[in-house]
């Protein structure tokens, strides 16, 4: 039977897996589908058409699914959707999408969500990130696989972080970040790459060596983006183990609307 303590409140259309478990003074909403192994602790509202996956633990006084802090909403059926394994620390608020972009926020698996991180409407938080406590995400923002955000960033509505970048304490971003860079400050500025990171998990030595040479290329040389972009495009050839890590640095500078932090 599922784990609910008797002063919490769940309405009976929700679907709670078996295993789930919930704890005193939790209200959850008849729209609210959660998965098997989920811990709830005490306090939390989940409400919404909120689904949420497997094995995650949500401590308490968390708001999940709660209508978006935009005044064009209108009571739309909008979503959350949260993976598996996630770990979403106290007093976290996660709202529902709007209609028009979407409509969904999106929270992907494995991530680290410390306490007081808000994450607006229509976000996409992908997997294995670290969100360190107050980060605040606008609406429409999205942060790739393995992004770092350090305490007190706020970032600014339709910004794109790029895979493996970290962003640095009490940062104020309004820009798009590429991937592996290191960044922070207000005004924001390029400090290196995430090389602690990139070798934390296993990059190898040539894929090191291109993502510093993207590095180089962006931000040392003096060269325009487009020229920047060019030399990035030679390193596939150049340093076939980083392909991959270079295609990824190509598809993000093409598909930026912001324009990069530079």
């Amino acid at each position: 039977m599922t784990q609910v303590h008797s002063t919490a409140v769940v309405d009976p259309q929700a679907q709670l897996d078996a295993s789930v478990s919930v704890g005193p003074y939790t209200v959850i909403g008849p729209h609210v589908r959660i998965g098997a192994g989920t811990t709830i602790g005490a306090h939390c509202v989940i409400e919404g058409r909120t689904t949420i996956g497997r094995d995650n633990r949500i401590f308490q006084f968390s708001s999940l699914g709660a209508v978006p802090q935009d005044k064009k909403y209108a009571g739309e059926p909008t979503e959350l959707v949260i993976g598996d394994r996630n770990v979403i620390r106290e007093f976290c608020t996660f709202n529902l999408g709007v209609p028009g972009a979407g409509g969904v926020t999106r929270v992907g698996n494995d991530n680290w969500i410390m306490a007081y991180t808000h994450i607006a409407h229509d976000c996409r938080v992908d997997d294995h990130t670290t969100l360190a406590n107050n980060t605040t995400l606008a609406g429409h923002v999205h942060l790739a696989d393995w992004v770092t955000v350090g305490g007190l960033t706020g970032i600014h509505q339709f910004v794109s972080i790029g895979a493996h970048a970290m962003l640095g304490f009490a940062s104020a971003v309004t820009q798009d970040v590429p991937p592996f860079m290191l960044v922070d400050g207000n005004p924001l500025a390029v400090r290196g790459f995430n090389i602690v990171g990139l070798r934390r998990r296993d990059f190898s030595a040539q894929r090191l060596a291109a993502v510093k040479q993207m590095h180089r290329l962006l931000y040392r040389q003096g060269k325009t983006l487009d020229e920047a972009r060019a030399g990035i495009a030679a390193l596939a050839t150049e340093m076939p183990e980083a392909a991959g890590d270079v295609a990824l640095m190509e598809s993000f500078l093409a598909n930026s609307t912001r324009g990069i932090a530079r």
